[in-house]
């Protein structure tokens, strides 16, 4: 694979977080409830703390992701590293699952006064593209994982 690929690749993981960081801290002010509120008391909310720490599996994906180019860009790519860092970005995604089902049973059920079909909505968007790429994970950790069997086989018998 070309380096400008990787390259490529590398750019957009970093735009992403980049724009995400800037959303988690830029959206608390603007959410409906705490356009009044000063810093403290927006960033104290007990619901925007649960947001920063379930954003914990994203961020963790998208390091993986960072050093899954970089193992590929060092022709590491069928290497035990490669399948731990897939590993890892299925349970991060799968955490990450569990965090937004939380967070939607929450609002679902003991948000009282609020729309909860806005949010619901969001929390299923979310979850599918988290279950597409714990799914994508673990197809190719596992074929990589073969992979990497084969050809400990075929170094083992040279």
């Amino acid at each position: 694979m070309k380096r400008s690929s990787t390259l490529f690749l590398k750019v957009v993981l970093l735009l992403v977080a980049i724009g995400a960081l800037a959303g988690m801290i830029r959206f608390p002010q603007t959410e409906g409830r705490a356009t009044h509120l000063d810093l403290i008391s927006i960033y104290t909310d007990p619901f925007i703390i649960y947001g920063y720490m379930a954003s914990i599996p994203f961020f963790v994906v998208l390091y993986q992701a960072f050093k899954l180019l970089n193992l590929i860009d060092a022709d590491k790519a069928f290497s035990q590293g490669a399948v731990n860092i897939l590993k890892n970005m299925k349970f991060a995604s799968l955490s990450l699952i569990g965090f937004i089902a939380l967070a939607e049973f929450y609002i679902r059920f003991f948000a009282h006064g609020d729309d909860p079909a806005g949010p619901t909505a969001l929390g299923i968007l979310a979850s599918f593209a988290a279950i597409v790429i714990a799914t994508a994970a673990a197809v190719f950790q596992k074929l990589l994982q073969n992979a990497v069997d084969i050809k400990s086989e075929n170094d083992l018998t040279v």
